[in-house]
């Protein structure tokens, strides 16, 4: 057997076995310390771009930062400066396309403004972003983004007395160190459904209502029920899984039993629930949007794939993203002016409604 030293690494190839023993140990600021003939004190100075130090004396210790390859620890910065360059993000999951996108508007800004960022996930459940708020708070971040449809106003105001600057998506709170970004969907419904009917439409709607599908939702809800009482006419409320595949199997089961009396407006939560009630449409002989028309509320990329393409309400959230980044780093640097930003809901009609 062969024993390799501590300053080898070992890597499998196949059946053999080949050593490395060329990578270079970690450098430490006491070798650049050393090296360079200066304190510890200057060294850190340099690296943090404080005062107190020569040209020359600078200028030495860089000279030497550059030939030992040292890299500032992340930590020992953030202790100096009492910055971390790290944004905290909690967000229901990344599993959700228009989340995705969000996600991606964020990173964007991020890098630009050299941040990172750590996502704190919370699988639309109240006690999971409770505490998800604790460990952002313990996570020492400069900020954070917070899209959560379970959160309560004093529960993003206990980020707030931590003096944690925060933008808060799907919310309407502000502070000192609190700026929100709000979505605007309920009136933009409410005029799809009024011109529906004027137009002519003779379907009756039915809301597809999600367990647990958060403020949003619900908001929608109360619209879609509000302006049919005002219409007086009549509508439904069906309960579906927040899932394709159920959601495509109990439509199929629903759309086979009763074919006529299944005919009708379908406005689901997501692209991807309204893709299934299409597709379940079709696969049991009935055609959209001759006898089933669907509306999708938070309209993505697939909207345009699926066929017939999905009418939906659209948000472009990668901008959401990248506005909320942008308000953020103004918040930390006490910037931030207009400490609330409004998105509308526009509608896109395609091929699955007739108006």
């Amino acid at each position: 057997m062969k024993f390799i030293t501590h300053s080898a690494i070992i890597r499998v190839q196949g059946k053999g076995v080949v050593s490395m023993n060329n990578l270079k140990d970690r450098v430490t600021i006491y070798q650049v310390a050393q090296t360079a003939g200066v304190s510890l004190a200057t060294v850190s100075r340099v690296i943090n771009k404080q005062g107190n130090v020569t040209e020359s004396t600078r200028a030495k210790v860089e000279a030497t930062i550059k030939k030992l390859g040292y890299k500032p620890s992340g930590l020992a910065q953030a202790l100096a400066t009492n910055k971390t360059t790290n944004i905290g993000v909690i967000i229901p999951g990344a599993n959700y396309v228009y989340i995705s996108n969000m996600l991606s508007g964020i990173s964007e800004i991020a890098k630009q403004k050299g941040f990172v960022l750590t996502l704190f996930t919370t699988s639309h459940s109240r006690e999971e972003a409770l505490s998800m708020i604790e460990k952002v708070i313990t996570t020492h971040v400069d900020g954070t983004i917070i899209f959560d449809d379970e959160l309560e106003v004093d529960d993003v105001k206990k980020i707030n007395s931590y003096f944690v600057p925060a933008i808060v998506v799907n919310n309407v709170l502000t502070g000192d160190k609190v700026g929100c970004i709000k979505f605007s969907y309920g009136e933009e419904l409410k005029n799809i459904i009024r011109h529906y009917y004027q137009d002519g439409g003779e379907k009756e709607m039915t809301f597809v209502h999600v367990h647990d599908g958060g403020r949003l939702l619900t908001h929608c809800e109360h619209c879609f029920v509000e302006v049919h009482d005002e219409l007086k006419k009549e509508y439904h409320v069906l309960n579906c899984d927040d899932s394709y595949a159920h959601t495509y199997a109990d439509f199929l089961e629903r759309f086979k039993n009763n074919p006529e009396g299944s005919k009708g407006y379908y406005i689901a939560y997501r692209d991807s629930l309204a893709a299934a009630i299409i597709n379940a449409a079709s696969d049991a002989g009935l055609q959209v949007p001759n006898d089933v028309e669907v509306l999708s509320l938070v309209g993505t990329k697939y909207a345009n794939i699926v066929r017939p393409t999905l009418s939906s309400m659209q948000i472009n959230m990668s901008e959401v993203g990248k506005r909320a980044m942008l308000m953020l780093t103004d918040l930390i640097n006490d910037n931030l002016l207009e400490k609330t930003c409004r998105f509308e809901a526009k509608f896109v009609k395609r091929s699955s409604t007739k108006f």
